[in-house]
């Protein structure tokens, strides 16, 4: 294990623990033709089912899944290869997947539950809370020294934080003293290994959530608030804010009041150790093999975390996240449970960036950004009714709410952009949607 060690390559942080959108590049979808396709009979879906048994034939994953549903309907599953790399568990409803960053629309939509209670609301100082975040300062340059400051003109709003526009750094994004300064302190939530990664410091220990957010207080904002997206650490400050505000730690909230409810009995934040037969490998693609960094007999995640982090951390089966998804597509309700109004559940979809901030260069460039997730402006290039977002491990997952449907591709490679799997998985259903329109019409193309 020490050769292959030697042998894995060397990780972008960025690429590791970050996670692009799942509703990016859905271009050129006309609403009126897939209404007519999911009036008929549903799709079979042969584009996505061929690509997933090509990523698993060709040995770029052990195995991959994609679950599609319409509606309120059960989903389809299409799925192929096994939890391991030749083993002979075949992936299916039961296997657990490392979510990484698709936990930040769950904490998103957790916050707005607290908004719609009349507790928070989007444009609150964060200082209301936590006051250490009052009068904080801003780099001058976000890779310079830490003592070239300059005061922030506004203060950090839950709005901000739902939208990464508060100003806030993350140890996979930041670079020079600002990075350094977290690592030395411990604030990087998310967890990878039990073994050293190359290219990847791990830095100090996580510390528990109240003594992270006081750390991260006494450090410089790296942009100066509402002025710029960039991808931070801000859903675990309002893990933290939950916590103050609910009395209750994030996970606790979230299992009484979203994940027990809908019946997602399958999710979790510490996988029980009878459950380890179910989590999947992860893997490191590197030279044409499959490099397993965290196998799921002895993953990290069977241990218990600092603190349930709002920004990543959640493992679960591809069918729990469904039941998200599909109480979005429902907005707020799934059968006979309501766990939030329609209005706050379009609400959070909706674009919730502040006018002030400035998109251009990064992953949501000519898009919106609601609670924990992209969310569609209403045009082509960002069609309106999407909301999602995708996972370090390449996982994808987006609602589209406007032609009522939802779907998840679920694998395990770090980084995830070594494949075009999540970044592409949108265009996939699509493609298959559209597909399907112009077989049942006797055309080739709508």
């Amino acid at each position: 294990m020490s050769e292959q060690k030697n042998m894995l390559p060397a990780f972008d942080r960025r690429s590791v623990l970050g996670g692009l959108g799942a509703s990016a590049l859905l271009a050129g979808v006309p609403q009126s033709v897939l209404a007519r396709s999911l009036a008929r009979e549903l799709p079979s879906f042969p584009g996505l089912t061929k690509i997933i048994n090509d990523y698993v034939a060709e040995k770029k994953v052990a195995g991959m899944m994609g679950v599609i549903g319409f509606g309120q309907a059960e989903p389809q599953y299409i799925s192929a290869g096994s939890l391991t790399l030749g083993g002979d568990k075949p992936v299916g409803p039961d296997t657990l997947w490392r979510l990484y960053s698709q936990t930040k629309p769950v904490t998103g939509m957790a916050t707005m539950m607290l908004i719609e209670d009349g507790l928070l609301s989007l444009d609150q100082p964060l200082s209301d809370i936590f006051p250490e975040f009052k009068d904080m300062q801003v780099l001058v340059d976000p890779e310079g020294e830490l003592d070239k400051t300059v005061a922030a003109t506004k203060p950090i709003t839950i709005r901000q934080l739902q939208t990464h526009t508060a100003g806030l750094g993350y140890s996979i994004i930041s670079k020079g003293p600002i990075q350094k300064a977290y690592l030395a302190n411990g604030i990087t939530p998310g967890r990878i290994s039990r073994n050293p990664i190359p290219g990847v410091d791990a830095g100090a220990p996580t510390p528990d959530l109240m003594t992270f957010v006081k750390r991260l207080a006494a450090l410089p904002l790296v942009y100066q608030p509402g002025s710029k997206w960039s991808y931070s650490l801000s859903h675990d400050v309002l893990s933290a804010v939950i916590e103050k505000i609910s009395g209750k730690p994030l996970d606790q909230f979230l299992q009484e009041r979203m994940f027990g409810p809908l019946g997602m009995n399958n999710i979790f934040y510490h996988v029980p150790a009878d459950r380890a037969v179910d989590l999947a490998d992860n893997y490191a693609p590197f030279a044409g093999s499959l490099i397993p960094i965290d196998p799921g007999a002895t993953s990290i995640y069977l241990d218990k975390p600092a603190f349930a982090f709002g920004s990543t951390g959640l493992v679960g089966t591809a069918g729990d996240y469904d039941k998200f998804l599909k109480m979005l597509v429902g907005f707020g309700k799934v059968g006979d449970v309501q766990i939030m109004k329609p209005e706050t559940a379009k609400l959070g979809m909706s674009n919730l960036l502040p006018e002030s901030a400035d998109t251009s260069g990064t992953w949501v460039a000519k898009q919106g950004f609601g609670a924990g997730g992209r969310a569609g402006l209403g045009t082509v290039a960002s069609p309106a009714g999407t909301f999602g977002w995708g996972g370090a491990a390449g996982t994808s997952a987006f609602v589209d709410t406007v032609r009522g449907f939802r779907a998840g591709g679920y694998t395990q490679y770090i980084p995830s952009n070594t494949y075009p799997f999540q970044s592409n998985f949108p265009k996939y259903v699509y493609a298959d949607l559209l597909g399907a329109v112009g077989a049942g019409e006797g055309k080739t193309s709508p």
